[in-house]
């Protein structure tokens, strides 16, 4: 009922327009670099990671400089206040160009799923912060909508009883917000155009950053052609050449290979994708491997997506990097980032290890990494 609402409320309710343009998805001779992985909807994580890093002031504005601010997508969902982070964000993007420095909030997955409607994972904080006096005069009038649908395109079922069963069940999947919640995320919404304007790849540096990673089916696009299909897929207009872009598990916004497949067979789709792009490393969040920001093929993929163990604090681990330096900030403690070979991942991961003490949800990781093997525990819902 909730999908099929959702698909009522988009017919009912929404006309979809172009969105705006990015121009640029490269940028060379760039000092400082700070990227923050998966939020989640947590946005006091957010901003304890931008006041570690130096990013805002305590009026929450950009004190950042020329720094670029790289967020790797997946700002909603699972959490209760990615609207607050949104809203943030805004704040900040044209506050750090004035300032010759960038905001880039890449687009990831669960910025697709929201405007496309797959609301299967939104945390009902997130409803609830759209919520305000007029929501229940909204919601009535969409649940009329949505009854004067089904009169006139029946389900195989047949019409449904529309009685205080029938009600009751509806409100419980269409809470207070909801309505709000969607108008915001439509492509035409204040949120839903916000993503839309956005980059799914892009490179700084000699570096490539992107929300998941880039399967051997889409290793021949360029990053360019990417970025507009995404965009052109959120608009409603997509491209036939990338018609399932937002979808597709080897595209941008899903691929996990990069993340979880056997090093050794998946070096040669590494090094030709590195070889593509003219980059060395590879940046990404989307699968939470780790307690911290982990390293993969001796640095050269970065993983940024925070695994937190239940019941026990999130580490706020994120990653700066400075004049080609690579550091990890883990429970607002630096530890430098130097993983090109075994032995020095090895002991990059003891250094987090000695940080949160021997209790370290990264022991496991370490361990794996001392015997010669990699720690299969991973998060790979979407």
């Amino acid at each position: 009922m909730r999908i099929l609402s959702a698909l009522i409320f988009a017919l009912a309710l929404l006309v979809t327009a172009p969105a705006a343009r990015a121009e640029q998805s490269a940028w060379d001779n760039i000092e400082r670099i700070v990227v923050i992985g998966d939020l989640e909807g947590d946005y006091e994580k957010f901003v304890d990671m931008l006041r570690q890093a130096q990013l805002i002031d305590a009026d929450g504005d950009w004190a950042g400089g020329q720094t670029h601010l790289v967020q790797l997508g997946d700002i909603p969902d699972r959490g209760p206040n990615s609207r607050m982070i949104m809203d943030h964000l805004m704040r900040l993007e044209p506050q750090a160009l004035r300032a010759d420095g960038h905001v880039h909030a890449l687009i990831g997955n669960h910025e697709a799923m929201n405007v496309e409607g797959d609301l299967r994972y939104v945390h009902p904080g997130e409803y609830a912060a759209f919520a305000d006096r007029r929501s229940a005069r909204r919601r009535t009038a969409f649940y009329r909508q949505t009854q004067a649908h089904l009169r006139q395109n029946p389900p195989p079922s047949g019409v449904p009883v529309f009685d205080d069963a029938f009600r009751a069940q509806w409100e419980s999947e269409h809470p207070l917000g909801y309505v709000e919640h969607r108008q915001a995320w439509a492509p035409t919404g204040a949120y839903g155009r916000w993503i839309a304007t956005h980059e799914s790849v892009i490179r700084i540096n000699d570096l490539l950053f992107l929300h998941a990673g880039i399967g051997p089916a889409y290793l021949p696009a360029e990053r360019d052609a990417m970025n507009e299909a995404v965009r052109d897929a959120l608009s409603g207009q997509p491209d036939p050449a990338f018609a399932d872009i937002l979808t597709a598990q080897q595209g941008p916004l899903w691929y996990r290979g990069l993340s979880l497949n056997d090093e050794a067979q998946e070096t040669p789709h590494l090094d030709a994708l590195l070889g593509r792009h003219g980059v060395s490393r590879i940046i990404v969040g989307h699968t939470k491997r780790a307690a911290t920001v982990l390293p993969r093929f001796d640095g050269r993929v970065i993983i940024t997506d925070i695994a937190q163990r239940p019941n026990s604090p999130d580490p706020h681990a994120f990653l700066i990097i400075e004049n080609g330096a690579l550091t990890t900030v883990h429970r607002g403690q630096r530890v430098p980032l130097i993983a090109a070979t075994h032995a020095q991942t090895c002991e990059y991961l003891a250094r987090i290890v000695a940080i949160d003490g021997s209790s370290s949800p990264v022991q496991p990781t370490l361990a794996a990494c001392r015997s010669g093997a990699e720690s299969q525990a991973a998060t790979t819902a979407p």
